[in-house]
């Protein structure tokens, strides 16, 4: 098996990425593969079709990193696969959402659940599945629906894209991947439905077989290409929003033994 391509920069990692893209990008606020976003930005690829949980509010003027919302501001997005088109609480909108409802660019709405389930089905290679999610609201509207045990249930569609960008700590040069604790949240699904998946690394890539194959979050036979950026890496800022106070995003975690 062929392993993966490195990469000195997330801007040669993206370069060769075309116009009409589909794109997974993973992470919940943790787990974001900032820098990878950001050199798409810069990079100039348009008519894209983005996949995440969020589009995130705009950021490039705020703090200098990039979001999908940036992306769609900038006239570069098509379509939009997600659960939140404000970001991420819809009780705050922003000027992507405007986009949005003035039809510069197509929303997709979908359940969180679902839109997990639909790229976890479509990286195992499962065309379609049923949920009772949306059953008996405007989003089953023009649904397939069928019954099972006298429940109803919904058709989902799996998604597939060209890419996926996803977000590890650690990497070895096999492309196994490991994620740190919360930050795994969507990456190992989207890791799996990507036709090009494009890990960003936290850590200096490892030597192969560096891991116990019980660390392994993320096989290597997933992951095309990898990009560790050894200076200058965009971060999340390490503060909570909501009380302002540090976060120790290296601290030991805690097992609950109050011993």
């Amino acid at each position: 098996m062929p392993r993966p391509e490195r990469y000195d920069s997330a801007a040669a990692a993206v370069a060769d990425i075309p116009d009409g893209s589909s794109i997974l990008v993973a992470g919940f606020h943790a787990g974001v593969p900032w820098n990878l976003v950001q050199a798409l930005y810069e990079q100039g690829a348009t008519d894209l079709v983005m996949i995440s949980t969020t589009v995130n509010r705009p950021l490039l003027d705020e703090d200098g990193r990039v979001t999908i919302a940036d992306l769609v501001l900038a006239g570069r997005v098509r379509k939009v696969i997600a659960s939140f088109t404000a970001a991420p609480h819809p009780s705050q909108p922003n000027a992507a959402e405007d986009v949005f409802r003035a039809g510069g660019a197509e929303a997709e709405l979908v359940p969180q659940g679902t839109v997990a389930e639909r790229i976890r089905a479509g990286g195992a290679g499962i065309p379609a599945f049923y949920t009772p999610a949306g059953v008996g609201s405007a989003y089953a509207e023009g649904r397939e629906q069928r019954e099972f045990d006298g429940r109803t249930y919904v058709l989902e569609r799996g998604i597939t894209a060209d890419y996926a960008f996803v977000r590890a700590q650690r990497a070895d040069e096999a492309g196994n991947l490991v994620y740190r604790r919360a930050a795994r949240n969507f990456n190992p699904i989207m890791a799996t439905a990507g036709r090009c998946t494009i890990a960003e690394i936290d850590d200096p890539i490892l030597p192969a077989g560096s891991f116990d194959p019980d660390q392994v979050h993320t096989p290597g036979v997933y992951v095309a290409r990898l990009v560790h950026i050894a200076e200058g890496r965009i971060e999340a800022p390490r503060r909570t929003r909501r009380s302002g106070r540090e976060l120790d995003l290296d601290a030991p975690e805690d097992t609950g033994d109050a011993s």
